[in-house]
């Protein structure tokens, strides 16, 4: 059994979406950052930097239950605990980090600040959303190109896909429509999206948890 450590965010969902197509039973525990509850001890015994999702593999290393904080971390682990959704040698497992990588190092990180700036500071920074809104567009670009080539971003469908659709399907069309001189029609994305959206297990993910 899993605990699974998680609030209403694209982070929480690229876990509960792996959690639910992998079938692996948890059981889920919602931290609401609206109450600052990621700060309470207990949570932060689990995730040091008070951040979710975070699980709590009750029968993890050896046996002995296993905490685990950081989305991209948590979603190898689960993929090599049951061999699903991550090659286990060669280039399509390389692939798939890959991209993976790349959603933890830009996208995620990228997007969060542009929908900051745009929605939720106080004050409106022209220079802090272009950078960040410009900068996602790209990133969008990118994507859109590389599923030119692929169906999915690692090749099959893997943890890289699990990982960033929360942020494109969350982001993707404020940005598309707030730089389109960058992102472009953005086809293949869209098409990439329906085909991800369509999977019973990521519908699932999404509503998780439900509050």
């Amino acid at each position: 059994m899993i605990d699974f450590y998680t609030w209403t965010t694209p982070n929480g969902y690229k876990v509960s979406i792996m959690l639910e197509e992998t079938g692996l039973p948890y059981e889920g525990h919602p931290v609401d950052l609206g109450n600052q509850a990621q700060f309470d001890p207990a949570f932060v015994k689990i995730s040091p930097n008070g951040r979710i999702p975070a699980i709590v593999d009750r029968e993890g290393d050896g046996g002995a239950p296993l905490t685990l904080m950081e989305s991209g971390a948590i979603l190898v682990y689960l993929a090599e605990k049951t061999g699903k959704f991550l090659a286990a040698k060669g280039g399509q497992r390389a692939k798939a980090l890959e991209w993976l990588m790349w959603q933890m190092g830009g996208v995620g990180p990228m997007m969060g600040q542009a929908n900051h700036f745009l929605n939720t500071a106080s004050e409106k920074i022209p220079y802090a959303i272009d950078r960040y809104v410009g900068e996602s567009a790209r990133l969008l670009k990118v994507m859109d190109g590389r599923l030119g080539q692929a169906d999915y971003l690692g090749g099959d469908y893997s943890i890289a896909d699990m990982a960033t659709y929360p942020w494109v399907a969350v982001g993707f069309d404020l940005i598309r429509q707030a730089r389109p001189d960058i992102v472009g029609e953005g086809a293949n994305i869209e098409r990439w999206m329906k085909n991800v959206a369509a999977r019973p297990a990521v519908q699932r993910g999404m509503k998780i948890p439900s509050v």
